[in-house]
């Protein structure tokens, strides 16, 4: 059966380019434009990975994290942030908050490859 990895961008390329390095792999995607979209996405899909982005709209990727970890739903659920930020206060907040890991963008496929074997299966 097919792992899900929900990918929660506000930018449609960037949701794009991931799924294009994943689905090839026999992982489900799923996808949100901003945190909130993602918590409903959360609830609904049962991700085995979710990938999320910083700076959106509605609710950031951290704002995003800290509900995703108080909802029994995203219990045990590795979260990666994929971001252009790399300042250590907020890769620093982000692990405060739930994070998983942290990819920064452009992310190199291979990698992102990597660690969705090693965090979904």
């Amino acid at each position: 059966m097919a792992k899900t990895v929900l990918i929660i961008d506000d930018s449609k390329a960037i949701r794009d380019m991931v799924a294009f390095t994943l689905q090839p792999h026999g992982y489900q995607i799923v996808t949100a434009a901003d945190g909130a979209e993602g918590l409903s996405k959360l609830r609904a899909d049962q991700p085995a990975l979710i990938i999320t982005d910083l700076n959106m709209p509605v609710m950031n990727g951290i704002e995003f994290i800290r509900n995703a970890r108080q909802d029994a739903a995203g219990a045990g659920i590795p979260i990666v942030m994929l971001t252009t930020e790399t300042k250590p206060e907020l890769k620093a907040e982000g692990k405060s908050a739930g994070a998983t890991g942290w990819i920064n963008k452009p992310f190199d496929a291979e990698m992102l490859l990597t660690v969705a074997k090693k965090l979904a299966g």
